[in-house]
């Protein structure tokens, strides 16, 4: 009875990753009542013959307030069963649990060793998420819950209380977590750490300080236009150079030799090809594109390889009044757990932070009636933002050789490829904005 429901309901959500596919059937793995009128449930859903799994805090009422009708999943007789995670009532559990360690019908809340959790503030759901639902407790933590569960162990939660065990600067200090077992494996569903309530994101900053320089006279240059960013890129480079260091001391490392490089080389090259007879636009850049992959197939030296961050842009990182701090280590949500785990060159990270400085300067000019006239302007404020994080890179320790140069391009042009794809797919208004990776620099 339950279930029909919830297949309405969830088919709607921003976490759910199955959208615009029929589904074929859901089903309640786990039922497990957490207190009075909040359930936890883990249900599977069958779409094509393959199955994802999704947790639900569950919320029954016999009355529904105001506040919770946009949480309303639907109606059992004259119970109302709604998305819990809206309540703050009903989230008190979470703080409560995690405290005091609380283990019930197969989930376990747990604290970082020598935390103090404050069990009385209020929680707040944010809306923002695309694959998971965060929510605030008052000004002091943030809880993301995992929607969309994968067996194992979330490399969020093992990197940053690895980093934080040993000081590492950089991260959000994290309080505590929830587990249960899936598949006969440990697996994460909720992670809990400091709230940076004083800090700002640096895609917001980037954005103002892109607007600033749009707003300036034309003949104005970047580094004199007011809300310059590149001082900010520098501190941030070397913020990502040590949380790298931290990584490679707190997890293996290795290296690949020159035949796996080309293997790389050749899965972008793979890729690019896919994308080409998708997107007819990328086609006339396939030659300048597949010259760049074949210049990592031609390196000769072992490349180090390490955890990385895996989804690092303007938007995983924050201002604090001190300095940068990186969020989001669970690399890219879609991807399977092993792959979010393996180890890559850190020049992947690297890669992602220089297309997203082009995003962020290329980002409001999509649809803008002086694209044109501005673009220039954006290639400038581009090229200093992503020359300044690169200086700052090698300053906090990160090394590029001329050989790795040649590696980094290639990573870059790769996510670019990707984001033309994408583009395509779901904004294609914007598809000028990863095109413009493929012009010579």
């Amino acid at each position: 009875m339950l279930s029909e429901p919830l297949a309405a309901w969830i088919g709607r959500q921003r976490w759910f990753g199955g959208k615009g596919r029929v589904i074929d059937e859901l089903s309640i793995e786990s039922d497990v009542e957490l207190t009075s009128g909040l359930r936890h449930l883990i249900v599977a859903v069958w779409q094509e013959g393959s199955r994802d799994r999704y947790q639900i805090l569950l919320g029954e009422r016999t009355e529904l307030p105001d506040r919770l009708a946009h949480a309303l999943i639907g109606t059992i007789g004259d119970t109302y069963l709604y998305d819990a995670v809206h309540d703050s009532e009903r989230m008190s559990w979470l703080l409560e649990g995690m405290a005091h360690d609380v283990n019930g019908n197969g989930l376990r809340l747990r604290h970082v060793p020598d935390a103090t959790i404050d069990t009385s503030q209020r929680s707040l759901a944010l809306g923002a998420e695309q694959s998971n639902t965060s929510l605030v407790y008052g000004d002091a933590y943030i809880c993301k819950l995992f929607r969309r569960l994968i067996p194992g162990v979330n490399p969020e939660l093992e990197i940053v209380t690895a980093l934080a065990a040993r000081g590492a600067p950089h991260v959000a200090r994290p309080y505590g977590w929830i587990e249960t077992d899936l598949d006969g494996t440990g697996t994460t569903l909720g992670f809990m750490q400091e709230f940076l309530s004083n800090a700002n994101d640096g895609w917001d900053l980037a954005l103002t300080s892109v607007r600033d320089l749009y707003a300036s006279l034309p003949e104005l240059p970047a580094a004199e236009a007011g809300g310059d960013f590149s001082a900010e890129s520098l501190r941030l480079g070397s913020a990502t150079a040590r949380v790298h260091h931290e990584l490679a001391t707190a997890f293996p490392t290795d290296v690949i030799e020159s035949h796996e490089v080309k293997r790389m080389a050749e899965t972008f090259r793979r890729k690019l090809g896919r994308a080409a007879a998708e997107v007819p636009e990328l086609r006339r850049h396939v030659p300048a594109i597949e010259h760049a992959y074949h210049q990592v197939e031609l390196l000769t030296h072992e490349v180090p390889v390490q955890r990385v961050h895996g989804d690092y842009h303007l938007g995983q990182v924050m201002r604090t009044p001190t300095d940068w701090v990186v969020l989001d280590f669970e690399g890219e949500p879609g991807q399977p757990l092993a792959e979010r785990r393996a180890l890559y060159s850190p020049l992947r990270d690297v890669a992602g932070m220089l297309r997203s400085f082009d995003y962020a300067a290329r980002h409001l000019l999509a649809g803008h009636s002086q694209a044109e006239r501005l673009e220039p302007r954006a290639q400038e404020w581009a090229d200093r933002n992503r020359a300044a994080f690169l200086e700052g890179y090698a300053e906090g320790g990160g090394i590029i050789s001329r050989g790795d140069a040649a590696l980094l391009r290639a990573f870059e042009l790769s996510k670019a490829v990707y984001e033309v794809v994408y583009e395509a797919r779901n904004r294609p208004s914007w598809i000028s904005i990863p095109l413009a990776a493929f012009r010579p620099r």
